[in-house]
């Protein structure tokens, strides 16, 4: 199955009652990414009252990980309306974070939730993605004389080799696109190759 992923960081920003909302959006591929960058954002504007967030890893219609963050805004108000504009817009391994500067002026829950909505909307229309094909890791065990073979295969398909261990012979860990999981399985398990899902 493929997904949308961003290719470059997106900034926008929106004023609302006075309050200024910067909405940055990026490419994350782990939760330990997504904290390092909130801390580099913090970082950045460490005069805002509020770095809300949220963040999407792996396909977007089963992502493998989610996370939302209210930064001292009321609970529900921030992180949620973040996560909930992420789950609409098809894109995975995503993650926005919109930087709040007090304006001096309350919205309200009701507000808060519309502010963030919009700022994460905002940038979302903005952010320049590109098409991703989901890959499935497996682990191949063959003979010295096979490893090339392999790797021939594996780079023909799309794929890569992520790690090979030597012993009585060569143990392959290989990220491949899903669907050439078939057509590797044929082409390997024909030459003695042993296969297993990671």
């Amino acid at each position: 199955m493929m997904y949308s992923i961003p290719i470059k960081p997106a900034k926008t920003e929106i004023v609302i009652k006075k309050s200024r909302f910067i909405a940055c959006a990026d490419q994350i591929v782990s939760r330990e990414a997504a904290m390092e960058w909130l801390g580099a954002l913090k970082k950045e504007h460490p005069d805002a009252r509020h770095h809300c967030w949220a963040y999407l890893i792996g396909h977007p219609n089963c992502a493998s990980n989610v996370g939302m963050g209210d930064d001292g805004e009321p609970s529900g108000t921030a992180g949620k309306p973040i996560l909930n504009v992420l789950n609409h817009r098809g894109v995975g391994d995503v993650m926005v974070v919109v930087v709040r500067y007090f304006g001096g002026i309350k919205l309200g829950t009701g507000g808060l939730t519309r502010a963030y909505s919009q700022a994460t909307t905002a940038v979302m229309d903005v952010l320049l993605t590109e098409q991703q094909v989901e890959k499935v890791c497996i682990q191949v065990t063959c003979l010295f004389a096979l490893e090339s073979f392999v790797r021939h295969w594996v780079e023909k398909l799309g794929g890569q080799v992520l790690e090979r261990i030597y012993g009585a012979g060569v143990e392959m860990k290989l990220s491949i696109p899903v669907t050439e999981r078939p057509a590797l399985t044929e082409k390997l398990g024909s030459r003695g190759s042993l296969i297993k899902s990671l």
